[in-house]
């Protein structure tokens, strides 16, 4: 592939080499950990943010710091999104002795959530814990480290505690993940039963004496014990399968996101208190997850609503050596991925496209130009992910580069005769108007990145629609 030379006089010195790259349980804890965005969602309606009731709540969350045993090779944040890992251990330690006597402590269940930046939307991840993954190397609190191994997910937990599954989960993802937070059996019942119940629908008569779970058909309001049986039976409601369940559990957190969001609770201060007090009992999480990150969570979530939260689950395929296991199906869950790390905020209305590409030339098709993209900022790896998404809209880039000197403005220059493609980069990339690049080679188009970015035209990055999803505001009874 022809290469095209960087007009020096206007660029100064270029590396030559290409930009770096990024870096590369209890089984209903789907619901639990939904409760941290809640309980943020919660404060934003209410009166009682004052300090003095915020440091209440800060000093009944259980902490953890765990910096230490996420290695250094973690994913790079890409953006001004928030990423929390949400765990359900199934402990049977102390009020959870009631549940059994199994050994250890796994997360059974596995949720990524990851808050827009400025709090646009959110989505909740589940990852199947029966899905077969490569796992990294993992710390222990006690030093000693777990080596990398291949199993099901949900065994990171019992390698290394929520440092492991929150390293796992960054590998698997390339996703940089902010904040954890754990919940238990307990921990459960509480926040539903602050809630005064949560609605959920049965498609007929339920009789469990195992899960102690015993429900009549049709929609109704669960508490405590029926709240726990409900999110935690496999057998007497639908197929029986780990995702089936997980369905089931992604319309429980939406009717908790929707119960919590309720206009009568958010302006009832008591109610309001009981409810956020009950999820910081029951809540474990990093030591980076302050008090001024929760009210900054807090505030960025203003305005947020049931309708603009999503549930998804990681798109999975068989596991051929184990029919009771499945897969990452990468070609699914690779755009998703991608989509959720290279979510940047939604861009201002575009600007009027420039003149030169409304009237004085006629843009030619994204395949007829070939455009070398370089990085001023200072930013690693910004220029790759920029000719990522130009490519896969058809533009040809013929090289990626790093300059050596920093721009404020990202600059669209051109050289002889390609007016008219650089006229399609500038509707590609509204706000820079091309100009002629006094050295550039003919027939090319030069995208020098500056401190103000590249946001190509409409979202970089949406995340795709994934078969399955539910979003909160849903009638839960639908396709019951």
């Amino acid at each position: 592939m022809q290469r095209a030379a960087a007009p020096s006089s206007v660029y100064h010195a270029y590396d030559a080499s290409p930009a770096p790259e990024p870096p590369v349980r209890g089984r209903l804890w789907r619901v639990l950990g939904w409760v941290s965005i809640v309980l943020s969602v919660a404060l934003v309606g209410t009166s009682l943010t004052a300090y003095g009731f915020w440091r209440r709540l800060d000093g009944q969350i259980d902490r953890e710091n765990v910096e230490g045993r996420l290695g250094d090779d973690r994913p790079e944040k890409l953006n001004n999104s928030l990423n929390i890992l949400l765990m359900g251990s199934d402990s049977r330690k102390g009020e959870n002795a009631r549940y059994g006597s199994e050994a250890g402590q796994r997360s059974d269940t596995t949720i990524l959530l990851h808050i827009s930046p400025g709090g646009e939307s959110a989505i909740g991840i589940s990852f199947p814990r029966d899905s077969m993954v490569p796992m990294p190397p993992c710390k222990k609190k006690d030093g000693t480290t777990v080596p990398a191994q291949f199993g099901m997910i949900n065994v990171a937990f019992s390698n290394g505690g929520p440092a492991c599954t929150w390293r796992t989960i960054e590998s698997l993802t390339k996703i940089h993940i902010d904040h954890y937070v754990e919940v238990d059996f307990a921990g459960f019942k509480r926040v539903v039963d602050a809630l005064d119940g949560v609605e959920i629908c049965v498609p007929r008569r339920i009789d469990d004496p195992k899960a102690e779970l015993h429900l009549k058909a049709g929609r109704q309001v669960v508490r405590g014990e029926q709240a726990l049986g409900y999110v935690r039976t496999r057998y007497v409601l639908g197929d029986g399968s780990d995702l089936d369940r997980i369905k089931r559990q992604q319309a429980f957190m939406g009717s908790v996101v929707k119960k919590a969001t309720d206009k009568g609770m958010l302006t009832d201060p008591g109610r309001t208190y009981e409810f956020l007090s009950a999820v910081a009992k029951s809540i474990k999480a990093d030591d980076k997850l302050t008090l001024s990150v929760m009210q900054k969570l807090a505030g960025s979530l203003r305005g947020m609503s049931a309708g603009k939260v999503r549930f998804v689950t990681v798109p999975v395929q068989a596991y051929p050596q184990d029919t009771n296991r499945v897969q990452f199906n990468q070609a699914l869950a690779g755009p998703l991925f991608r989509a959720v790390r290279e979510d940047n905020k939604l861009p201002e209305p575009a600007p009027p496209t420039p003149v030169a590409a409304q009237n004085k030339v006629q843009p030619v098709p994204p395949e007829q130009v070939r455009v070398a993209i370089y990085n001023a900022t200072g930013t690693p790896g910004l220029a790759q992910r920029t000719a990522d998404q130009l490519t896969e809209r058809g533009f040809k880039v013929v090289k990626v580069g790093t300059s050596t000197k920093r721009y404020a403005r990202t600059q669209i220059l051109y050289g002889v005769g390609a007016e008219r493609q650089a006229a399609r980069m500038a509707i590609a990339l509204p706000g820079h108007e091309p100009r002629p690049g006094k050295s550039a080679k003919p027939g090319y188009v030069y995208l020098v990145i500056g401190k103000d970015g590249a946001a190509l035209r409409g979202p970089n990055a949406a995340v795709p629609k994934v078969a399955g999803e539910i979003r909160a505001d849903r009638d839960i009874c639908a396709n019951s």
